[in-house]
């Protein structure tokens, strides 16, 4: 069973462009199924029955397994029973039936656009810090990308003339537009601050710190801690609220649903799903709906 689950691990890196995160929540998934069904005496993905993932799906609600956390093992078991399937390894599908315990669904935590342009006015942009601090935050909100996107970022990446930013997940690259604000931000970011920062000449990483070596998570989340603080802004901020932000917004404006998906690069709709209750060309519609766009 473990050679199939490698296999399936395989195509998920190699043909769906998964990020690392993704592939190895579906590793720990099927390892943890894996060694349920050889408790019980079945080591053959062939002999994996609809009864025997049932009673487990039973075993995980018995011992306390959140409804959130089951279904997420359920969704990486149907995934991977579907490509045996298409696979040839297997003539049925015993996952087709499973049924994923109701979830409730909890909305993400985000700060209000009153909150948001009062933070983003925080950073000075009279000194070099300050500079980066202000392109990396309305970076961030303008994109909804991923932290460790963000400081993974290079200077080749970055398309002022035409407002895009190339987005780098694992294996996936996605281009994200930017607006006015951002760009402006970025503009004299680099044309003023980034020099300040620069201890080689060949250093290709957008945002660095004093150091002159890449921004890490750990420091660009001290940095945001202190401008919220700044801000008077008392709710437990993390880089991960401006993405909900960004969506949040977007959504509330009119954006959809595909739209946000794209921009913050789920590789399924149902992820994207949760901004829905914030509803009344990507580019243009990035436009009228980001509120600094």
């Amino acid at each position: 069973m473990d050679e199939e689950i490698e296999y399936f691990v395989t195509y998920l890196e190699d043909v769906k462009k998964a990020s690392h995160n993704t592939v190895m929540s579906y590793r720990s998934d099927l390892a943890k199924m894996r060694l349920y069904v050889e408790g019980q005496g079945v080591y053959s993905v062939s002999a994996i029955t609809a009864t025997v993932l049932n009673s487990y799906v039973l075993y995980l609600e018995k011992n306390g397994m959140a409804a959130s956390t089951i279904s997420r093992y359920i969704a990486s078991m149907k995934a991977f029973f579907e490509y045996l399937m298409r696979s040839r390894k297997i003539e049925t599908d015993p996952a087709f039936g499973l049924k994923a315990p109701k979830v409730e669904k909890q909305m993400p935590g985000i700060l209000t656009i009153q909150e948001m342009e009062h933070l983003l006015a925080q950073p000075s942009v009279e000194n070099p810090k300050g500079c980066r601090d202000k392109a990396m935050l309305e970076l961030l909100y303008a994109t909804g990308m991923r932290v460790s996107e963000l400081v993974h970022l290079n200077v080749s990446d970055l398309n002022l003339r035409f407002g895009w930013i190339i987005c780098k997940d694992g294996g996936r690259e996605r281009m994200v537009p930017f607006g006015s604000k951002a760009g402006a931000a970025l503009q004299q970011y680099m044309e003023k601050s980034r020099v300040f920062f620069l201890k080689k000449e060949d250093t290709n990483c957008l945002f660095l710190n004093c150091s002159g070596t890449p921004m890490s998570r750990q420091g660009f989340w001290k940095i945001l801690k202190s401008y919220a603080g700044k801000a008077g802004i008392e709710k437990d901020i993390t880089p991960r609220m401006f993405r909900h932000s960004c969506a949040a917004h977007m959504a509330s404006n009119g954006a959809k649903l595909h739209t946000i998906q794209e921009i913050l690069g789920h590789m399924d709709l149902t992820a994207t799903q949760i901004y829905a209750d914030f509803q009344p060309g990507a580019k243009t519609e990035y436009s009228k709906a980001h509120p600094r766009g």
